[in-house]
């Protein structure tokens, strides 16, 4: 089988293929982004979310794998921004986006001046959207806490930057973030992060599965695919033509990698797959998105990024 062009940009930076890491999966520590780096066919390497602080996240068991997906309340481990700054400062294998969270705005502000104010010049992603936190509300489900936030941050960021965002439910949600975010240069959404506050019940022994919050969690796998699907395809007919969109959520297949940029995604990231699989999930998922493109007569992803028909 020929080799498809599976090139990709995003805030002109290129990629040699779609596919990313999620946030979150195997991109912790020093060894983990190493991993990332010698890993074949992942185009790019996303850190994990970083926080003012280290944190050591929530309880566990924090994660619990299911037949269709996964439920975790990890709460935001991480090994503090300084860390992944420093990280993605030095010469990197692959094209690097550096992923940042806050428990506060003021958090949010004074990491993202730190980025402003640093050698680092490739993309940023401002993670809006972490359902893990207790007592910490989303921020992206709030539109004029969003709005706010983001003319703070453009005050003075000049770098590339996107955001991660929660998925949606309303087509009237859908309108109402895309009106926000279309009023700023942002470069991506990342969407979407997990389903948050599922609930998974161990009937044999009659309680939940994961310790924190008394067992409500953020959900993902093969489950949220569709969810996923749809937050793609309704922000890609809402959104300025100059954002792009990376689609995460529910990636087990190739075809799943092909439905996410037939839906209007420009990259695509695997999370609860690496858990199940292994890092050898993006060979897979490569050959397999290789070989649907040649059964249609596809040669690069612009063939059919965001060509979905309707009924």
């Amino acid at each position: 089988m020929t080799k498809k062009n599976l090139t990709t940009q995003l805030a002109q930076v290129t990629f040699d293929g779609p596919l990313l890491n999620a946030s979150g999966i195997h991109c912790q520590t020093k060894e983990e982004l190493a991993d990332l780096a010698a890993t074949s066919n992942l185009a790019g390497i996303v850190t994990k979310s970083a926080t003012l602080l280290p944190r050591t996240g929530n309880e566990s068991p924090r994660y619990y794998d299911l037949a269709y997906g996964s439920i975790n309340s990890m709460g935001l481990p991480n090994l503090g921004y300084p860390f992944y700054l420093d990280y993605v400062q030095q010469e990197t294998a692959k094209p690097t986006i550096l992923s940042v969270a806050g428990l506060s705005a003021e958090d949010v502000l004074e990491v993202l001046m730190d980025v402003q104010d640093s050698d680092y010049q490739g993309i940023t992603e401002l993670n809006l959207s972490c359902p893990n936190v207790p007592g910490k509300p989303q921020t992206a489900y709030d539109f004029v806490a969003t709005r706010k936030l983001l003319e703070r941050v453009f005050a003075f960021f000049t770098k590339p930057i996107g955001v991660k965002l929660p998925p949606y439910f309303d087509l009237v949600h859908f309108d109402q973030i895309a009106a926000v975010l279309n009023d700023f240069p942002i470069t991506h959404v990342n969407t979407v992060n997990s389903v948050g506050n599922g609930l998974v019940v161990d009937v044999e022994k009659e309680q939940v599965v994961t310790k924190p919050k008394g067992g409500f969690g953020g959900l993902g796998g093969a489950m949220i695919l569709p969810t996923a699907l749809a937050n793609v395809r309704a922000l890609r007919q809402r959104l300025n033509e100059s954002i792009a969109i990376i689609g995460t959520g529910g990636v087990t297949s190739g075809a799943d990698v092909f439905a996410h940029i037939l839906c209007g995604a420009d990259m695509v990231s695997v999370g609860t797959q690496v858990i199940k699989e292994g890092l050898g999930v993006y060979d897979r998922l490569t050959e397999e998105l290789q070989a649907i493109m040649a059964e249609k007569g596809y040669e690069s992803l612009s063939d059919f990024r965001g060509q979905l028909r309707e009924l």
